[in-house]
């Protein structure tokens, strides 16, 4: 009998040819499912007789309790290095290796920069008003001569940084054990975490999620914020307070807010963000790219060949 495999929330139906999996076949059967899964007795029932998962990123959460529904699991391959979304000790427990890919470090910061010209400069507002036969009716800031706070000076962040400085922008940024001098190599000015908020023009995220980061953006920082400045988020949704970030930009707190995820993904049909002035929202775009997939899935089944020769890499538990 052939290793039954399943990949997982592809969106786009581009998996299949984004990667050589015809190399796994004729000892694997591969299915492809592009609806989202959701619910724990479906994802049970579809993926029952199934020994491989290939998971994109968080998409589909694997809790300890769906993971031990799932009788025929033995390998479960994540897109990225890391998922918070998969109980890795229970998937240990259970003999569920856990392995990983390799991805790209430019699509989320590129992704960032387009959310901040679009928002800054109202292209959205205004792509809708040239369609509906109107012309120019908003203004917004130049970036040059002004702040970016960076909120996490990791790969990322620092991407950010040099990126800033060709919009001849000032930098600062602040993560927990952020010193001047790295820093200052990425070309960012280390400050405190209050005055981070109180002098960014426009603040953008770039730390993990972790219980330390969880809510690390609330209230009380988004009210330390200007009312001329910009939230942006392309790391993960739970970093910020999504309640408090409602209210502060339906009470003019701060001037909008460029949001790439979300506490809850795919953001429910009927969430107060959809319906939220001051906003600018895409659908978790932000590893979503040719070469990024490319990557993704063509690791993914480098993955699924090791571990069927009994020699797994990549093993992330």
């Amino acid at each position: 009998m052939p290793i039954r495999i399943a990949v997982l929330d592809d969106y786009q139906e581009v998996a299949r040819e984004m990667a050589p999996w015809e190399q796994l076949e004729p000892e694997a059967e591969i299915t492809f499912f592009h609806d989202h899964l959701l619910v724990d007795g479906v994802v049970r029932d579809l993926l029952a007789g199934h020994q491989v998962v290939v998971a994109m990123r968080e998409r589909t959460p694997f809790t300890a309790k769906r993971l031990a529904s799932l009788k025929d699991l033995e390998l479960l391959v994540t897109t990225g290095m890391g998922n918070a979304s998969i109980d890795m000790a229970a998937a240990r427990e259970l003999g569920i290796t856990v392995c990983g890919t390799a991805s790209l470090p430019t699509p989320t910061a590129e992704l960032a920069w387009g959310l901040i010209i679009g928002l800054q400069r109202n292209l959205h507002h205004e792509d809708l008003r040239i369609r509906q036969g109107g012309w120019q009716r908003t203004i917004g800031p130049e970036l040059a001569g002004r702040t970016l706070g960076i909120l996490g000076l990791g790969n990322l962040g620092r991407r950010m940084a040099r990126i800033a400085q060709a919009f001849e922008m000032r930098v600062i940024a602040w993560s927990e054990n952020l010193t001047a001098e790295a820093a200052a190599e990425a070309g960012a000015q280390a400050v405190e975490r209050d005055e981070l908020f109180e002098r960014s023009d426009v603040l953008t995220i770039h730390t993990r999620l972790s219980d330390r980061t969880r809510g690390l953006v609330g209230k009380r920082e988004l009210a330390l914020m200007k009312p001329t400045a910009i939230l942006v988020n392309t790391s993960r949704g739970p970093i910020v307070d999504e309640d408090a970030l409602i209210a502060a930009l339906r009470g003019g707190v701060i001037a909008g807010a460029a949001l790439d995820v979300y506490a809850k993904e795919p953001l429910p049909r009927d969430h107060p963000l959809r319906e939220t002035p001051r906003t600018l929202l895409t659908p978790h775009l932000g590893y979503v790219t040719t070469g990024t997939y490319e990557v993704m899935y063509r690791d993914a089944v480098d993955d699924i060949a090791a571990w069927m020769r009994g020699e797994p890499v990549r093993v992330l538990n």
